[in-house]
């Protein structure tokens, strides 16, 4: 006699998230593989390069793979404060808010559709510009000019 175990994932909801993405990303060929990491100083130093090139796109891009997980705060403040200086420069005549999660963590978000919001650059973060967030879901939303949204 066999018995049958069936095993019931009881995860929080919060581990779905990255599923969605990785399927959405699927259907709509989006870039999927993993990104090199950067050490911060090398991905500063790339940024300012491709932003006197005139390639702000690509600049932000090489900030969104920089490594900040295991950097000083000192290093963090100066990533983050040379991302949100081309964010400003990139966006500052658009209506761009900037949503902060921690020390060397942001994202810049556009508003779209029904109020939510839709980012358009990030810095070590696993959101990707396109995704698209609740804006009630985020707290501590500021414009690019230091106010609250």
């Amino acid at each position: 006699m066999t018995t049958t175990i069936e095993l019931i994932d009881e995860r929080p909801m919060a581990a779905l998230e990255p599923l969605v993405d990785r399927v959405i990303a699927a259907i709509f060929g989006r870039n999927a593989e993993k990104r090199e990491s950067l050490s911060i100083a090398r991905a500063i130093h790339e940024a300012r390069r491709l932003r006197r090139e005139g390639k702000p796109e690509e600049a932000l891009a090489t900030f969104s793979a920089a490594d900040a997980r295991d950097a000083a705060l000192e290093q963090k403040r100066w990533l983050y404060n040379e991302w949100f200086d081309l964010v400003r420069r990139c966006f500052g005549r658009q209506r761009v808010v900037v949503y902060t999660q921690g020390d060397g963590r942001a994202a810049a978000l556009e508003q779209v559709a029904r109020g939510d919001l839709e980012v358009v650059a990030v810095l070590s973060m696993k959101w990707r510009p396109g995704k698209v967030v609740s804006r009630r879901s985020l707290r501590g939303l500021r414009a690019l000019n230091g106010r609250p949204a």
